[in-house]
């Protein structure tokens, strides 16, 4: 039987002057190399000069121009309720402009699409996020409240159930027995629903937190908090196995250039290599010091050296320590 062809989705990203722009050139080059049958629409949000972006924000030409090249749709959006207060709303305001009634998985732009992105088979009905994340939030403090008693006050103030959320295999007061995620990729059946609850959790826990939150620090955490609650609301979880690519074969969360080489796969490497070498392509990165000298000028490879994937280091401090100490920390 001829397998069937998964459903179109949209595929979201937020770019803006500086460095997001050519990690997003990156993010659209490494999509078309390794995902030719996706046949969704790649947005990238733009942020709009305005009074909460008051130094223009706007993608410059050359790397509006290969994003142009590589199939992608540059979009504008104003911010209304976070800017550069918190750069890190632009991904809730950002849904805004993405089909509605679409499904439609967001990416934060340091992203690197390894494998078939087009394959994967999401569970539209049932959104999720990344896993590849550490125990950042809450912040327990000595006589505080302490993880249970802040999640579960979240949730109440939204009327959600949250015994349902839990981990029952992690110890109680063990920061993965709660609902957390990384907010580096999720997807949900309608960006239009899903963004508008994510920006009314978001203001509400901002504006007018709940009093066990009083000393806990929302940024940048504060779309972490928030994305729970709303993966909640519409009858999602943790991602299954069936997303195991996520974070895994199929994307890398790479964050810093100097980290992905040092720690990230062979595969990683490699298409980063690949999609990296066109002229098209290379003329546009190599104007980003991090590109420059890490891939064009061999850098990443003398980074990669200096450490055994089978055995790094158990903190990223101490990784980010020695590419320090040898001149090869660039982001």
């Amino acid at each position: 039987m001829a397998r069937a062809k998964p459903q179109p989705f949209t595929i979201g990203i937020v770019a803006q002057k500086g460095r997001l722009e050519y990690e997003a050139v990156l993010f659209a080059a490494s999509l078309r190399h390794t995902s030719p049958d996706f046949a969704g629409r790649l947005i990238v949000a733009e942020p709009q000069p305005g009074p909460l972006w008051p130094r223009d924000p706007r993608i410059a030409a050359p790397a509006r121009g290969a994003l142009e090249d590589l199939g992608a749709e540059i979009v504008p959006f104003e911010a209304r309720h976070f800017g550069t207060a918190y750069p890190q709303g632009n991904k809730i305001e950002a849904l805004a402009v993405l089909p509605a009634g679409v499904p439609f998985a967001f990416f934060d732009t340091d992203t690197l699409v390894t494998g078939d992105l087009a394959r994967v088979p999401f569970p539209w009905d049932r959104p999720s996020a990344s896993m590849r994340r550490e125990g950042t939030w809450p912040v327990i403090e000595p006589y505080g409240p302490g993880y249970g008693e802040i999640w579960r006050s979240l949730y109440d103030r939204f009327g959600l159930d949250y015994e349902g959320t839990l981990d029952l295999t992690q110890p109680d007061e063990y920061w993965q027995r709660y609902l957390y995620f990384n907010a580096g990729w999720f997807f949900g059946a309608d960006p239009a629903a899903f963004g508008d609850r994510f920006l009314h959790y978001a203001r509400a826990i901002r504006d007018d937190p709940p009093e066990t939150l009083a000393c806990q620090p929302l940024d940048p955490w504060l779309d972490q908090v928030a994305l729970p609650l709303v993966v909640h609301s519409f009858g999602g979880g943790r991602p299954g196995p069936d997303l195991a690519g996520l974070d895994g074969d199929v994307t890398c969360h790479w964050r810093v250039l100097s980290l992905l080489y040092a720690r990230e796969s062979d595969l990683a490497v490699q298409v980063l290599e690949e999609v990296c070498a066109p002229n098209r392509i290379k003329k546009v990165l190599r104007e980003h010091e991090p590109f420059r000298r890490l891939v064009y000028q061999g850098r990443g490879r003398k980074a990669r050296a200096l450490f055994d994937r089978a055995d790094l280091p158990r903190r990223e401090q101490a990784i980010r320590n020695r590419l320090k100490a040898e001149g090869l920390w660039l982001r």
